[in-house]
């Protein structure tokens, strides 16, 4: 079975994370700045372990698209032009980042550490893929 790559699209950094082979947990990959993201995307894609792409989509507490939507649509589009036979999603991220902050204060990360942008960044993908598994699990019971 083939894993799943979450993506937390940032203007500067982008954060990365990926099941594993049955797609039973999620993990931290990485952060790569969002300009070389193509580039990182079309190496790790020709591999052929990821067959599906879950891309946080930014939304306001009111339900509706955050500003930030004006930068995932057209990476979404590239995507989909570059890759069409990997299924895109997209996921709502609210409070990811929150999430990500609390994650790093409960295990104890200095705050040095915490300052990070990269790290929050790849926990933030991390906690959008969790979810997503979580989501898919409740619809299959």
């Amino acid at each position: 079975m083939a894993r799943i790559l979450a993506i937390d699209y940032g203007k500067k950094r982008t954060g990365l994370a990926i099941t594993d082979a049955l797609r039973i947990t999620a993990n931290p990959l990485c952060t790569v700045l969002t300009k070389d993201l193509p580039t990182w995307l079309t190496a790790e894609l020709a591999k052929g372990e990821i067959d599906e792409v879950v891309i946080g989509k930014p939304t306001q507490m009111n339900g509706e698209d955050s500003e930030s939507v004006q930068y995932i649509v057209p990476f979404m589009g590239w995507f989909s032009n570059h890759f069409p036979h990997i299924k895109l999603i997209q996921y709502d991220e609210r409070f990811t980042s929150v999430l990500a902050y609390r994650a790093m204060i409960d295990g104890g990360m200095k705050r040095k550490q915490r300052q990070d942008k990269a790290v929050v960044d790849k926990l933030a993908a991390t906690i959008i893929l969790e979810d997503y598994l979580n989501s898919q699990s409740s619809i299959s019971n």
